[in-house]
């Protein structure tokens, strides 16, 4: 009725809420919280037509793990288009009318089906404005989607980048003194860790240490190279000033400016690792089991 739109526009104009109608049970409300699954996640019905994207590559790692220095790496390569972190996942599709989500309905999509298109479209036009032929994305956040994210790309590739529990936490610590103590800086960096572990337990990929990359850059670019099945370029070694700081970046800042790959710190003593991250130290390697 004319009179509840007139209600409803002046509740947005003065308050910035609107009133919805509520829908059936078990139906999608079109305000539903950002980021939530209402809707089935599957493939692409039609692959060729449904995805621009052919194999992009995801690294998958926790916060602070040296997958910025990655990013510089690949990027430089002529055949990969590595840009800053984009988030994707986080965009999120509202259909307005049920009117449209009829439409959307009748052609076969659903709202993750809507999204799973933003993302790729979003993610293409970046690769072909570079020029390149492949796609690099190094959100660390895409670890705790990572189910999703193989369901939208079946062809996607995975790169997995770790580094000792005891160092990422310590790097979470100092990035920002001021809003983590030690303790929440490990607890919140093995969440991010944790994720990274059941994507590798789930997904084909392969795994690079932070700590390898930086003291063998040769020998682990040419193993990340043959598995994406690009030509290793010697241009990936010294990258230049492509890499520049966007934020802090703690203990490996002055690599990156410095375009070259260089070795990170020496390695946490067994002591110096805390009690939340030895469980975690022990699955990745860096600590013998007791």
């Amino acid at each position: 009725m004319n009179w509840q739109r007139t209600v409803n526009n002046a509740l947005v104009r003065f308050t910035g809420f609107q009133l919805n109608r509520v829908g059936k049970a078990g139906s999608t409300s079109a305000a539903a919280p950002a980021g939530e699954e209402r809707d089935p996640i599957r493939p692409p019905a039609d692959p060729v037509a449904d995805r621009l994207l052919t194999a992009p590559i995801f690294i998958l790692s926790p916060v602070r793990s040296g997958s910025t220095l990655l990013r510089a790496v690949l990027n430089a390569h002529s055949m990969l288009h590595a840009p800053h972190e984009l988030h994707v996942r986080r965009l999120t599709v509202g259909f307005g009318t049920s009117l449209s989500e009829k439409a959307m309905d009748a052609l076969g999509h659903n709202r993750a089906d809507l999204e799973h298109l933003l993302w790729d479209r979003v993610l293409h036009r970046e690769l072909v404005r570079s020029g390149k032929s492949f796609v690099v994305d190094k959100t660390p956040a895409n670890a705790f989607a990572f189910e999703r994210i193989a369901t939208c790309w079946p062809d996607a590739r995975f790169v997995f980048l770790l580094r000792h529990p005891a160092s990422v936490a310590r790097s979470w610590h100092e990035a920002a003194p001021d809003r983590r103590t030690p303790q929440e800086a490990a607890a919140d960096a093995l969440r991010y860790m944790k994720a990274v572990q059941r994507a590798r337990r789930a997904l084909p990929g392969l795994t690079v240490r932070y700590e390898d990359l930086t003291g063998d850059p040769e020998t682990e670019t040419r193993r990340v190279c043959d598995f994406l099945d690009v030509p290793w370029e010697p241009g990936m070694l010294a990258y230049g000033e492509q890499a520049v700081i966007q934020k802090g970046l703690g203990d490996w800042k002055d690599k990156i400016q410095s375009g070259v790959v260089q070795r990170g710190r020496d390695l946490p003593a067994s002591d110096q690792i805390p009690e939340i991250l030895r469980p975690m130290s022990v699955t990745w390697g860096y600590l013998a089991d007791s």
